[in-house]
């Protein structure tokens, strides 16, 4: 728990409170697929990412309340062995509100994400035979996807993958009184300060075209539990989520947003 002066949440003005980071990364990856029937297909990517974060929540590692936004663009310059060049960009932001503490719980909090993204390198051709081909699009692995560790947690990882991206989830974390190991002696080097139960709700949708009706229609949803673990300064998560393609599981380090 948050135990010196907060980071932020006063007042929404990153020249005076909060955290604002620009980022500039460049990322690495291989990956290959062998479906039953069908040619392996392998590919790699090199891009970079331009953004710019701010966090303006009390505690960054477990906020109550307060808000954040990342705006970012990455690019993809088709370098050494990646085939062709994409883009894509994309912003999140995120909300907290505190319902305090109560008589078994030292913190109650309400969570709310949203996150939206669109490749504006997409490029559809049709040849003469009516067949349309895509060309510097996001890798399946990249750009506007959902399903799996972060969003859409009831499905496989990058279920869904599109031109367009809309995501939304809400989560209600609750932070029991009652400390399990945090008085058992044996169990001290854990540094477990607290554990916390999760509800959450989740809804999506990719999209050919970044359209508000096509987006918002039709919308994927799950729903799941989640416990969860400060130890030695971090969280440790471990969610459960199920939607109507099955039920996943999923063991992670920090909260999902």
């Amino acid at each position: 728990m948050l135990v010196s002066e907060p980071t932020g949440a006063t007042t929404w003005n990153p020249l005076d409170h909060g955290i604002t980071v620009l980022l500039l990364k460049q990322y690495n990856r291989y990956q290959s697929y062998e479906p039953e029937g069908f040619d392996k297909v392998d590919g790699t990517i090199h891009p970079l990412q331009f953004g710019i974060y701010h966090n303006n929540t009390d505690f960054p590692a477990n906020p109550s309340y307060g808000c954040s936004q990342y705006l970012a663009y990455t690019k993809d310059f088709a370098w050494g062995d990646s085939e062709e060049t994409w883009s894509f960009l994309e912003f999140e932001a995120a909300k907290y509100f505190s319902l305090g503490a109560s008589d078994w719980a030292r913190q109650r909090v309400i969570a709310l994400n949203f996150w939206t993204g669109y490749s504006p390198s997409w490029n559809e051709k049709l040849d003469g035979f009516g067949n349309i081909t895509v060309h510097n699009r996001p890798p399946h692995v990249d750009g506007a996807r959902l399903g799996g560790f972060y969003r859409m947690r009831g499905f496989e990882n990058n279920r869904f993958n599109d031109r367009a991206v809309i995501y939304t989830t809400a989560e209600y974390r609750y932070t029991p009184e009652w400390n399990p190991i945090g008085g058992i002696s044996w169990l001290k080097w854990l540094n477990m300060d607290f554990w916390q139960f999760v509800g959450f709700v989740e809804g999506g949708r990719v999209a050919n075209e970044y359209s508000f009706p096509e987006l918002f229609s039709d919308w994927k949803t799950d729903a799941g539990i989640g416990i969860r673990a400060m130890m030695a300064g971090g969280i440790v998560r471990l969610d459960f989520a199920a939607s109507e393609e099955g039920a996943a599981a999923w063991v992670m380090f920090g909260q999902p947003f």
